[in-house]
């Protein structure tokens, strides 16, 4: 998309940057030797810059999951919101009036066109540029703040096929920015109680997780806004896991994925699509618009992914036909297992009988996470469960305590890399798709994540 496009419609914009964000998919979807092309360049794991006392951000992309950060960022020390940018002018505004009734200057706004954030990072003095705008745009705007001086985060996924997670990577090492996704369910409480056990050697050597993210978002992949305007079009491109990060993150942090182990490759298969096109003759006629579309994207997608280390983790996607929700997480370990819906858990030699699963809640008083313990309470009303208030804060606290974020760009491009090696294998008939190491040998020597806190 050319930056002299001027003031389009924000329909037309988002289906702009869809073809443009799916045709970028597609070219470098997941292909073997496309790690070769990038071994040469030098990994900066554990990466960490000067203390920031105060860290001075801009926003790209103000709607839903924008405005819960902008607001986020309003109830977190040392933060100041110095830029606003959306394609929409009255969510700029929307905005800045947060910020001035939270006791800051008004932030600078930027809403000329759908590139108007590359303005915003040239000339803005940032510290931090935060983007929550649709999955095409990820990249380009972290890409751009981090080409002009700017640590970058973005929400999920971080980038939709292997070439953009390698430009991810290389942009961040070049110009030693930090380049995080914003995984916010590593925070919720169930997946940091299981992360203390599993450090605390509770489970025992962890062998094997499952994980996913089943979510019936039809009504909102049909919508007239929000994620409705784009969503629905990579489910007319893409045919593999589009949205893995949710349940695979929290299990990678438990299997020390690029810390310790990593993933080597993966199989993955997809069920026919069937879901979207009887919602749409249902919803809309068989005569609508919205039933002569066509979808490629599997209702259910299977992954199995096998670690350097041997360990295995099934990995399922499911947005497209009805069921309640569910992320699944599941980590077995040799003394142990610990799984999320239903919250239960089994160790061996403490369980109350002989397998039989206990509740969580038998060992929160001992092992509750101390991040949890310490926080949770400022992050209630503050989006999913407080999860998201408590993942800002984190990324908040490392940037002025200098410390490694939780979550680095390796581990954004690694989970992120699920998206287009996924659907390389559906398209080969399940054939193994190997998953780049983009740390080039360095999770061999990299320390596990500690027990963080407040």
């Amino acid at each position: 998309m050319s930056d002299d496009i001027k003031n389009p419609s924000r329909r037309d914009f988002l289906k702009a940057g869809a073809a443009a964000g799916i045709g970028t998919a597609l070219a470098g979807i997941g292909l073997p030797k496309a790690a070769e092309a990038h071994a040469k360049g030098e990994a900066r794991t554990q990466f960490k810059v000067k203390p920031i006392d105060t860290v001075k951000v801009g926003f790209v992309g103000v709607g839903g999951m924008g405005s819960a950060h902008v607001q986020n960022y309003l109830n977190i020390d040392g933060v100041q919101v110095k830029a606003i940018c959306d394609i929409v002018p009255a969510k700029v505004e929307r905005a800045q009036n947060w910020v001035e009734k939270a006791g800051q200057p008004q932030p600078a706004g930027y809403s000329n066109g759908p590139t108007d954030f590359k303005r915003m990072c040239e000339k803005e003095d940032l510290d931090l540029v935060m983007t929550a705008t649709p999955w095409e745009w990820h990249v380009p705007v972290c890409v751009a703040a981090m080409e002009n001086g700017k640590h970058a985060v973005t929400e999920v996924p971080a980038a939709m096929s292997l070439e953009d997670c390698w430009k991810l990577v290389e942009t961040a090492e070049k110009h030693g920015k930090h380049c995080q996704m914003m995984e916010n369910c590593c925070y919720d409480r169930i997946e940091l109680m299981t992360l203390n056990l599993v450090r605390r050697g509770l489970l025992g050597e962890i062998l094997h997780a499952e994980a996913g993210y089943l979510h019936d978002v039809r009504e909102v992949k049909f919508g007239k806004d929000g994620e409705g305007l784009w969503r629905r079009a990579w489910a007319q491109k893409l045919n593999g896991n589009l949205y893995p990060t949710h349940g695979l993150g929290p299990v990678a942090q438990c299997m020390n994925i690029n810390r310790g182990d990593g993933f080597d490759y993966l199989v993955s298969l997809s069920t026919p699509a069937r879901g979207l096109h009887e919602y749409a003759v249902e919803k809309f006629g068989p005569d609508s618009p919205q039933a002569q579309e066509k979808f490629v994207l599997g209702d259910v997608n299977t992954s199995l992914i096998k670690t350097k280390l041997g360990k295995t983790i099934i990995l399922i996607h499911d947005t497209n036909l009805p069921r309640p929700y569910n992320r699944i997480n599941l980590v077995q370990g040799t003394k142990g297992i610990a799984h999320k819906w239903p919250d239960r858990i089994y160790i061996e030699g403490r369980a109350v009988k002989a397998h039989e699963w206990d509740d969580f809640e038998l060992f929160a008083a001992e092992f509750e996470h101390p991040l949890w313990k310490a926080i949770a309470a400022k992050g209630e009303g503050r989006g999913h469960g407080g999860m998201d208030y408590i993942e800002d804060y984190r990324l908040i606290w490392s940037l002025r305590h200098g410390e490694p974020l939780d979550q680095d760009v390796y581990d954004a491009a690694a989970w992120s890399a699920i998206v287009g090696a996924s659907c390389a294998s559906v398209a080969k008939k399940g054939a193994p798709i190997e998953i780049p190491d983009f740390t080039r040998g360095r999770w061999k020597t990299n320390p596990p994540l500690g027990i963080i806190t407040a």
